[in-house]
């Protein structure tokens, strides 16, 4: 398969020489990892989304439940869906750009499709293909992240990641997503348990992004303010983590992402560029 690829995610073109594009995010989970992050209220989701869109953000991405491995991010799917449809009602019809939803629910990815959404962001790897049912029925886009699970191997960081976004891949063709709407993420921070130290294990696979590029599709990178980049420079606070996000943001672009999934758009659009200029420099 061809190490160049091309998604269109709700008309966002990635890959294939595209510049790389980044996504905004907005939780409405108060039990997020970034405090930050989270936007309480309706006026505040919709100007934090617009100054993002102002900023240069391709796409919004909203969560309603903290997905973070480490946290303790319990809610039923009702509450779920009741958090994600309002913020999706809110932004929808008043962002200059689609929106996208972060969850893994079949149920609750329908609910947000039907009130706007344009694009499911899904950190499960399709654990539960319907998912990827309502993803196709819907004409979305979708984004699929690698994360360890019942019956996946987790051995070495590459290895591991290839065979998890392949499997998915796969699960999502069979359900009728067209490839032309997948996008691939190597879920940094997610692989907490390996032999492979976390910190250790998310630089191996940032390091190794070109090798994942091999997959066929365009690949989204979360990098920001996440617990490596913490690991490496002594900053346990996330809102300290900027400087090495944007490093990190960096090596991703230089490794092939497509998509960069970002707290701090405006910042993170400078990196891009500055890199993506060196990038082309050099070829």
């Amino acid at each position: 398969m061809s190490r160049r690829s091309r998604a269109d995610l709700a008309g966002i073109v990635l890959g294939d020489g595209s510049p790389v594009a980044v996504m905004g995010v907005i939780n409405v989970s108060p039990e997020s990892f970034h405090p930050g992050s989270v936007y309480r209220g309706d006026d505040a989701v919709l100007a934090a989304a617009l100054g993002m869109a102002e900023a240069g953000a391709a796409l919004i991405d909203v969560g309603a439940r903290s997905s973070a491995p480490y946290l303790d991010t319990a809610i039923s799917e009702a509450e779920e869906t009741q958090r994600l449809v309002r913020a999706v009602g809110t932004l929808a019809a008043k962002l200059p750009v689609p929106v996208s939803v972060d969850t893994s629910r079949p149920a609750v990815a329908r609910a947000a499709l039907e009130a706007g959404a344009r694009v499911v962001n899904d950190v499960s790897a399709l654990s539960d293909g319907a998912l990827a049912r309502v993803v196709a029925e819907h004409g979305a886009g979708l984004i699929v992240m690698a994360t360890p699970g019942p019956g996946r191997v987790v051995d070495t960081p590459l290895a591991t990641v290839t065979r998890i976004l392949r499997d998915a891949l796969a699960t999502a063709r069979t359900a009728g997503v067209p490839d032309e709407h997948i996008v691939l993420d190597p879920g940094i921070g997610f692989f907490r348990d390996a032999d492979v130290a976390w910190h250790a294990w998310d630089v191996a696979v940032l390091a190794g992004l070109p090798e994942l590029t091999a997959l066929g599709r365009p690949l989204c990178v979360g990098v920001s303010r996440k617990s490596f980049v913490g690991a490496i420079t002594g900053r346990s606070d996330p809102a300290a983590r900027l400087s090495g996000s944007l490093a990190a943001t960096a090596a991703a672009v230089l490794g092939g992402a497509a998509l960069v999934r970002a707290h701090d758009v405006a910042e993170t659009l400078d990196a891009v560029r500055v890199t993506e200029r060196v990038r082309d420099a050099a070829r």
